[in-house]
């Protein structure tokens, strides 16, 4: 559950200098003196010269989501895994989808968790950043109204989604596989993933795409509600939602920093799976603001993994969908991902990724 939030449209990050060198006004990318207020306070006033997010080396700031495929790195950070190699994890707080990845974007903070299609057209728009590791696995899933049982009812009807998100391209892809064009249906781009189920149970929406477990939940809550697909029949079991991001200073100046949150994810991700019920009774509330009943479907329904080796050509091969949207110009290449640190921390803790129940080897 890589949960969507904040505004309805994608920034348009061929306007911003991505490259940390130029000093420019935050009202570029805060939409309100709020927000900026909160990035101010935890940020500090050094952070508004779009230099690198780590002043230190043994800090590293990373955007804050709320879905599950942050769960890895949520609990790194509630019991801050990475301070026994020296390292403090700290959270920016990122009011929205879009300054989630413009912060990333600006060097505003290290590191971000976001759906692989945000990290393309980032990495599209020239900003130096890399994929390093993985974050959530499935969990998307289109659920239609009573009676749109086939993807040929679908045309003319008004679909739900995010832009520029996974799932925008999961129903692309899906009418896609069934021989409809994209531009048959109506698509209405929603702000939060509660808007977009509350718009689906008052019948605004004919179909919709979401993630766990508001998906299950509308199956049950609406009566002779439609799941057409899991994703798993589309991408086959296991494809990625999310992906772990990171400024390519980083991985240069301070690679010792960002192995330590990857390892802290990898000691997350045991503890979540030897040990589930202890680590939502840990997360939810603080970092989900969902019922723990909800909490452990999702987390059911979406594993966070670290290791996501094994999903490379799926990542690489989802830049077509992307660019056949018309949001890229070019498609990335395997040099927009980086295994080489994920690997570095798989060698020097095999007992650790042996254990683990979710990984590509």
């Amino acid at each position: 559950m890589c949960e969507r939030i904040g505004c309805t449209h994608f920034p348009k990050l061929q306007g911003l200098d991505l490259s940390g060198a130029a000093i420019r006004s935050r009202r570029a990318f805060l939409k309100g003196a709020a927000a900026a207020t909160t990035i101010t306070m935890a940020a500090g006033p050094g952070m508004l010269l779009g230099g690198p997010a780590h002043a230190a080396s043994g800090q590293i700031k990373s955007t804050h989501g709320s879905g599950f495929c942050n769960l890895n790195i949520f609990l790194a950070h509630a019991r801050q895994y990475a301070k026994k190699d020296g390292v403090e994890l700290d959270f920016i707080n990122t009011p929205t989808s879009a300054e989630m990845v413009t912060f990333l974007g600006m060097g505003q903070v290290d590191v971000g968790l976001m759906p692989y299609t945000s990290f393309m057209a980032l990495y599209d728009a020239g900003a130096p950043v890399k994929i390093v590791a993985g974050g959530g696995i499935q969990g998307c899933a289109i659920v239609a109204q009573p009676g749109l049982d086939t993807p040929e009812k679908l045309k003319g009807k008004t679909l739900g989604t995010f832009q520029l998100d996974t799932l925008e391209v999961m129903p692309y892809d899906y009418l896609k596989k069934n021989g409809i064009s994209f531009k048959d249906v109506k698509v209405r781009y929603m702000g939060n993933t509660p808007e977009a189920v509350e718009a689906f149970k008052a019948g605004a929406l004919d179909w919709i795409c979401t993630i766990e477990p508001y998906a299950s939940a509308l199956v049950n809550d609406v009566k002779g509600a439609k799941m057409l697909t899991d994703g798993t029949d589309l991408y086959g079991p296991g494809y990625t939602d999310c992906v772990l991001a990171a400024r390519a200073s980083i991985t240069k100046d301070n690679p010792a920093g960002l192995k330590a949150i990857i390892k802290a994810m990898m000691q997350a991700q045991y503890d979540a799976e030897t040990d589930p019920d202890g680590a939502l009774k840990e997360l939810v509330g603080k970092y989900y603001k969902t019922s723990m009943e909800n909490a452990k479907i999702a987390k059911g329904k979406q594993p966070a993994v670290v290791d996501a080796r094994s999903q490379t050509k799926f990542i690489l091969e989802r830049t077509d969908s992307v660019m056949e949207m018309g949001y890229i110009k070019k498609k990335p290449g395997p040099d927009a991902i980086d295994w080489t640190l994920l690997e570095e921390v798989i060698k020097e803790n095999p007992e650790l990724y042996g254990k683990l129940k979710y990984k590509s080897a």
